[in-house]
């Protein structure tokens, strides 16, 4: 009986002493108790534009695997156009996508679509490092394909 009551006061000493010892750690980030999710780790990346003729956007991107990421994407309806990327959307945890208030939680995600002028709203976590891309389908032009780096 003894033994237990040892035993018992060690993992409980140990179970007491474990918060307090990685609230010192100044050596990593504080996210809060959203983790990832917590404002201090969400970042906002420029829009995409799907419009005929026009590039995706201004620059590639460069992600930090682990970091919360948001991103518009805005269709001017000048002609159906979609948006492929199955190998990034494999990479990213996708938090939500919002179109037009009303929010969607999906599992994955191959593409996109916009039929006429709208604007979705993608919420997603880096996950996997390596090089990936977004494009329209079917193009070949570099201004309709965005290039994105996890690291």
């Amino acid at each position: 009986m003894m033994y237990k009551t040892v035993i018992l006061a060690a993992a409980t000493a140990l179970t007491l002493a474990a918060p307090a010892a990685r609230a010192d750690d100044d050596d990593g980030p504080s996210l809060g108790m959203a983790g990832l999710l917590s404002g201090s780790n969400k970042q906002d990346l420029p829009p995409i534009t799907l419009s005929a003729g026009m590039p995706l956007a201004e620059a590639p991107w460069v992600l930090k695997s682990g970091t919360y990421y948001e991103f518009e994407i805005q269709g001017d309806g000048s002609q159906e156009l979609a948006l492929v990327g199955p190998e990034f959307f494999r990479a990213i945890w996708i938090d939500e996508i919002v179109v037009e208030g009303l929010e969607i939680r999906p599992l994955g995600l191959d593409s996109v679509e916009f039929d006429e002028a709208g604007e979705m709203e993608i919420g997603f976590v880096a996950i996997k490092p390596g090089s990936y891309y977004l494009k329209i389908p079917g193009s070949t032009g570099e201004t309709q394909r965005l290039e994105i780096t996890i690291k």
